[in-house]
C-alpha cells in the first residue's frame, strides 16, 4: 500500500496548522501590545517611574506629558510605581475611548488624596462608578445644577455680582475724594474692599485704583457658592462690617479649600509604593489630613444649624432652599449604600463648594489677564457691551445671549487655560483595545491631556494664540472632542453650565462697569501657571481699575 501521498497530506496540514498558529499568535501580540513608554530620557527613575512628574515642586505635568507627546506620539504608558498608567493627547484617541468605551472609563483609582480629602471617596467627584455615585450625581443635578436651579437663583447670582461692582466703584471715589488714607500694609476685613488695594493711584495718573483681582473674585464666587449650597455668605456676614474672628475663619476656609484643589492633584508615594507609605516623604500625607480635618469642622458647624433650622421649623423642614437643607430632608431615613447620611451630606457639599469656587475663579482670572496682554480682543468687548448694553444701565443676565464675543472669549480662555488641564485620573474596568491595536489591561489609569488637545495645530489654528473670533459662529455642541474643558462623558463636570453662566455674567458685569489696564504701560501680565487638580494663576493679578459708566449707574 502507498503511503506517500497520504504522508505528504499530512505534512502539509501539519505545515498549514502551524503557519495559522503563528499567524494568530503574531496577530494575538500585534493586538495585545501596549502603548509604547517614553525611554529614560521621558522622567522615568527607578522604582518610581514617572511619578516625579506629578510631585516635582513647581512641575506642570501637562506641559511635560505635552512634550512627551510630541516626541512619542498620542498615546504612551507612564509607570507611577507599581501603577501603570496611560496618557492621551489626541482628539482622536479620546473620541474613541469617552464614546466607544465610556463605561469602561468611568471609575475612578482608590488614590490617597481622594480617600483623606473626600471622605474616603463618598465624595461623589471621586467615587467608584456604580449605583451610588449614579444617584448622587442625580440628585446634585435635580437640586442645584439643572436649568431650573440655575434660573431659581439668578437673584443670588446677580446681588453678589452688584455688590462686588458697587464697592468696587465706591473705593474708586473715596480713593479720589481723598477720603481714605491709603496704605499697603496689613490685612483688612473683607467686607472693606481696600484689602484688595496694591497701591495708591500715580501723580498724574486719572486716578485709576491698583487692585488684586485674583483674591477677589474667589472671594465673591465663593459667597455665591456658598449661598447655593449652604445658605449663608462666609465674606462680608453682617451687612455693615465683619468681626475680626469672623474675617480669620472666612480666610482659613478660604485657603483650606484651596489646599483641597492643590493636593488633589497630586500623587504621593502610598499611591505608587504603598509598602513605603509611611515615610510620608515631603509631608503631604499630613498636610492632607490637617485640611481634611479643618474642612470637616467647618462642614459639622453649617449641618448642626441646618438641624436647629430644621428643628424650629417642623420635622418636614420646609423653608429650606439651599442644598444641604434640601439633603438633609433627602437622607433622612434613606440608605445610600451604606454610608452614613451626614458624611454624604457633608461630602456632597464640599464637592460642591470646592468646584463650583476654584474652576470659575481660575477662569475669570485667567480670562483678565489674557484681556490684559491682548488690548485689540479688550476693546472688542467693550464695544460689544456698549452696543448690546450701553452705559446708562448695569449688565442683566439676560443681555448674555447677545454677547457673542464676549462668549467667545470665555471659551478661548477656557481652551487655552482649561481648569483641569488634565482630566481626573480614571481607571479602566476591564481589558480595552484603543488605537488600531494597542491593548489596554483592567487596572491601568487612564490620564487625558486636556491641554494637550485643545492646543493640537492638527485641530487649531496659531493652536497657542488667544484668538476669540475662531468661536464665532461655532457652538459648543458642534465642537467635538477637539474641545472639552469640562471632560467627557459620564464623569464630565456636572457644572458644565453654572460655570459657564457664572462666568460670562461676571466678566462681562466686571467689563461694563470698569475700564482696565495694565500696572505699567511696558508690563505683560505674568501667566505662570500653578500645579494641582486645577491650574491658578501663580502670581497676583494686580489691575489698575476705573468706572466707565456713569456714576448714578453704581448703586450702593
Amino acid at each position: 500500500m502507498d503511503l506517500a501521498p497520504s504522508l505528504n497530506t499530512i505534512a502539509a496540514l501539519a505545515f498549514a496548522i502551524l503557519a495559522l498558529a503563528l499567524a494568530l499568535y503574531h496577530s494575538h501580540r500585534r493586538t495585545t501590545k501596549l502603548p509604547p513608554p517614553p525611554p529614560m530620557a521621558g522622567g522615568r527613575r527607578p522604582i518610581i517611574g514617572h511619578l516625579g512628574l506629578f510631585t516635582a515642586h513647581n512641575s506642570l505635568p501637562h506641559v511635560t506629558l505635552g512634550a512627551l507627546a510630541d516626541e512619542h506620539g498620542p498615546i504612551f504608558t507612564i509607570q507611577l510605581g507599581i501603577h501603570r498608567a496611560v496618557v492621551v493627547s489626541s482628539w482622536e484617541l479620546a473620541k474613541e475611548l469617552y464614546s466607544d468605551h465610556d463605561l469602561i472609563i468611568s471609575t475612578r483609582p482608590n488614590l490617597t488624596a481622594t480617600r483623606l480629602l473626600g471622605y474616603d471617596m463618598v465624595m461623589f467627584g471621586f467615587a467608584p462608578h456604580g449605583g451610588y455615585w449614579r444617584e448622587m450625581r442625580k440628585l446634585v443635578i435635580l437640586e442645584l445644577l439643572s436649568h431650573r436651579k440655575i434660573e431659581l437663583l439668578r437673584d443670588v447670582r446677580a446681588s453678589e455680582v452688584a455688590r462686588l461692582v458697587n464697592e468696587i466703584n465706591g473705593l474708586w471715589k473715596e480713593k479720589n475724594s481723598g477720603r481714605v488714607k491709603l496704605s499697603t500694609e496689613g490685612t483688612i476685613a473683607p467686607l472693606n474692599f481696600q484689602k484688595f488695594l496694591v497701591s495708591p493711584p500715580k501723580k498724574g495718573e486719572d486716578g485709576a485704583v491698583e487692585i488684586e483681582l485674583k483674591r477677589l473674585f474667589g472671594d465673591m464666587t465663593l459667597n455665591v457658592i456658598m449661598r447655593m449650597v449652604v445658605g449663608k455668605r462666609l465674606f462680608g456676614r453682617g451687612g455693615g462690617g465683619v468681626e475680626e474672628e469672623e474675617e480669620e475663619e472666612a480666610r482659613r476656609c478660604s485657603e483650606a479649600i484651596r489646599g483641597l484643589f492643590h493636593y488633589l492633584g497630586m500623587f504621593v508615594m502610598r499611591d505608587a509604593l504603598p509598602f513605603l507609605g509611611w515615610m510620608d516623604v515631603g509631608g503631604h500625607e499630613k498636610a492632607m489630613k490637617r485640611i481634611a480635618e479643618e474642612l470637616d469642622g467647618f462642614l459639622d458647624g453649617w449641618l448642626e444649624e441646618h438641624r436647629r433650622k430644621r428643628g424650629a421649623a417642623g420635622d418636614d423642614g420646609e423653608g429650606e432652599q439651599d442644598f444641604m437643607g434640601v439633603m438633609l430632608a433627602v437622607l433622612d431615613g434613606a440608605k445610600f449604600e451604606g454610608h452614613d447620611p451626614d458624611v454624604i451630606n457633608k461630602s456632597a457639599c464640599l464637592n460642591l463648594i470646592a468646584g463650583g469656587t476654584d474652576t470659575t475663579t481660575v477662569t475669570l482670572t485667567w480670562a483678565i489677564s489674557l484681556l490684559l496682554n491682548n488690548s485689540d480682543v479688550l476693546l472688542k468687548a467693550y464695544q460689544e457691551l456698549d452696543k448690546q448694553v450701553g452705559k446708562q444701565r448695569p449688565v442683566n443676565e439676560s443681555d448674555i445671549p447677545n454677547l457673542t464675543y464676549l462668549q467667545a472669549i470665555v471659551k478661548e480662555t477656557l481652551r487655552l487655560y482649561p481648569a483641569a488641564p488634565l482630566s481626573g485620573p480614571r481607571e479602566f474596568t476591564s481589558d480595552c483595545v484603543v488605537g488600531g491595536g494597542y491593548h489596554i489591561p483592567k487596572g491601568t489609569q487612564l490620564i487625558t491631556n486636556i491641554w494637550k488637545i485643545q492646543t493640537d495645530p492638527r485641530a487649531w489654528t496659531e493652536p497657542l494664540e488667544f484668538r476669540p473670533e475662531r468661536f464665532l459662529g461655532r457652538t459648543g455642541g458642534g465642537l467635538g472632542f477637539e474641545y472639552m474643558p469640562f471632560g467627557s462623558g459620564r464623569r464630565s463636570c456636572p457644572g458644565m453650565a453654572f460655570g459657564i453662566h457664572m462666568v460670562n455674567s461676571v466678566l462681562a458685569s466686571f467689563l461694563h462697569a470698569f475700564e482696565i489696564r495694565r500696572v505699567g504701560d511696558d508690563a505683560v501680565v505674568d501667566m505662570t501657571e500653578s500645579p494641582g487638580l486645577t491650574n491658578m494663576k501663580a502670581t497676583p493679578l494686580e489691575v489698575l481699575v476705573s468706572p466707565r459708566l456713569p456714576l448714578e449707574v453704581y448703586g450702593g
